[in-house]
C-alpha cells in the first residue's frame, strides 16, 4: 500500500504560478509510477502529467506542455509540479497519483490517490 498527499493549492490570479507538491509513503516498488490529474465538478478527472518514480522519463498533456513541470522534491519521495502562466481554465482540484505497474496517464491505471489539492484561478 501506498499513500499520498498533496499540498500547496491555493488561489492566484491569472498569470501567477502555483507548486503542488506529494509525498508517497508506504511500500514503493522499482516500478512505480507518479502523477497529476484535475477533476472540476461534474467532469471527468483529466491527466497532467506523469513520471516513473526512480528517476524516468516524464510525460505531459497537451494542456501542460509548456506551463507545468514535473521535478523530484528535495525531500525524499516527494513529486513536485510547478505550474506557471496559470489560467481559469486551469482551476480544478488536483490529484496526486501512483500505479505501481508504471504509466499513471489514464485513471484505470492508477492505484492511489491522494485527497486532492485545491487550486482557484482568478481573471
Amino acid at each position: 500500500q501506498v499513500q499520498l498527499v498533496e499540498s500547496g493549492g491555493g488561489s492566484v490570479q491569472a498569470g501567477g504560478s502555483l507548486r503542488l507538491s506529494c509525498v508517497a509513503s508506504g511500500t514503493i516498488y522499482r516500478t512505480f509510477a507518479m502523477g497529476w490529474f484535475r477533476q472540476v465538478p461534474g467532469q471527468e478527472r483529466e491527466y497532467i502529467a506523469s513520471t516513473d518514480f526512480y528517476g524516468g522519463r516524464r510525460y505531459y498533456a497537451d494542456s501542460a506542455k509548456g506551463r507545468f513541470t514535473l521535478s523530484q522534491g528535495n525531500a525524499k519521495n516527494t513529486l513536485i509540479l510547478q505550474m506557471n502562466s496559470l489560467q481559469p481554465e486551469d482551476a480544478a482540484r488536483y490529484y496526486c497519483a501512483g500505479s505501481d505497474i508504471g504509466g499513471c496517464a489514464v485513471v484505470p491505471d492508477v492505484n492511489y490517490w491522494g485527497h486532492g489539492t485545491q487550486v482557484t484561478v482568478s481573471s
